[in-house]
Formats: structure tokens, C-alpha cells, sequence
């Protein structure tokens, strides 16, 4: 059980770096956005390829982001059921959910967007807009950020496992988004 503790840790260490990296492209794309915006109103000059840096900084911090979402136990859940179990239901319920329904779609995901990429990079797809960028880049981050989240899946489903034979504490509380 430890040493897939270890393999749960290293998975968690990866996923922990690009979701910070996520984090900090968060403030990247509000300062390329005004920048973009200033450059634009002050000199009456834009450029697609700003523009299309900002929607690709959107894709990594969504689809790299949702690996360390769910690690930190901050994704979306149904509450109906969840709230209402005690602490080894609730490890039961992510355990099932992650085999039954994470996993499976994460990797049809991947697999299904896979051949989109690969598309666009054997033919080195460029931008139909004046001034953009490479295609490709952006859309390895779907089967890319599809993977980290399958994998991400089956570190949850080891920490679960292990909490619930008592080789592992995991901090299953959840709080409602205030709204």
C-alpha cells in the first residue's frame, strides 16, 4: 500500500505544480487582456496573436486547472447524498465515483480528442486570423489535461482506498461555495 502512496504523492506533486502554474497564468491573462486593451485604445493597434495568447492561457488554466481542483477536493459534487454520509461513506462515494464515472469519461476524452491534435500538428495548423499562432499547442492541453485528471482520478481512488483500510487520513470535508 505505500508504494502506491508514493506513486498517489508523485502524481499529486505533478498535478500540484501546473495547477500554481495555472494560478499565476490567471494573473498573466489579466495583464496581457489590459495590456491588449490599453495597446488598443491608446494606439489604436491590436494584434490576433495577443488575443489568442489570452484564449490559450484560458485553455491550460482550465484543463490543467481541473486535475488540482479536484485534488483539492474543490470540484463540483452533487451534495444531495454527500453531505449526509459520514466520513467512510463519503470515501466509498468518491471511491465510486472515480471508477464508475472520472475515470472512463476522462479516458474516452482523451483518447476521442487525441486524433484532433494529431491533426493539426501533422498538418502545423496555423490560425486563420492575421497574426495567430499555432493550433496545435492549444489543443494537445485537451487529451493532456483529460490524462492528468484520469491520473489524478487514481491517486483519489489509492488515498480512499488507503483511508479506508486506516494506512491514510484524507481530509474528505467539503463546504458549500457560498453563494
Amino acid at each position: 500500500m505505500y508504494g502506491l502512496l508514493r506513486v498517489s504523492g508523485a502524481i499529486d506533486w505533478v498535478n500540484d505544480r501546473l495547477g500554481r502554474l495555472a494560478n499565476l497564468l490567471v494573473l498573466l491573462c489579466c495583464i496581457v487582456s489590459a495590456g491588449n486593451a490599453m495597446v488598443r485604445y491608446a494606439f489604436d493597434y491590436s494584434s490576433n496573436g495577443w488575443l489568442e495568447v489570452q484564449w490559450y492561457m484560458f485553455a491550460f488554466i482550465v484543463m490543467m486547472g481541473a486535475a488540482y481542483t479536484y485534488k483539492r477536493n474543490e470540484h463540483v459534487r452533487v451534495e444531495i447524498f454527500y453531505l449526509f454520509l459520514s466520513e467512510r461513506g463519503q470515501h466509498w462515494l468518491d471511491l465510486i465515483g472515480a471508477i464508475v464515472f472520472l475515470i472512463p469519461v476522462c479516458v474516452l476524452l482523451a483518447i476521442l480528442s487525441w486524433p484532433f491534435f494529431m491533426q493539426s500538428y501533422s498538418i502545423d495548423e496555423i490560425s486563420g486570423n492575421a497574426g495567430g499562432l499555432l493550433r496545435w499547442p492549444v489543443k494537445v492541453l485537451l487529451p493532456a489535461g483529460f490524462a492528468l485528471l484520469a491520473l489524478q482520478g487514481v491517486s483519489e481512488i489509492i488515498k480512499r482506498v488507503a483511508a479506508l483500510r486506516g494506512y491514510y487520513r484524507v481530509d474528505a470535508r467539503y463546504e458549500r461555495p457560498t453563494q
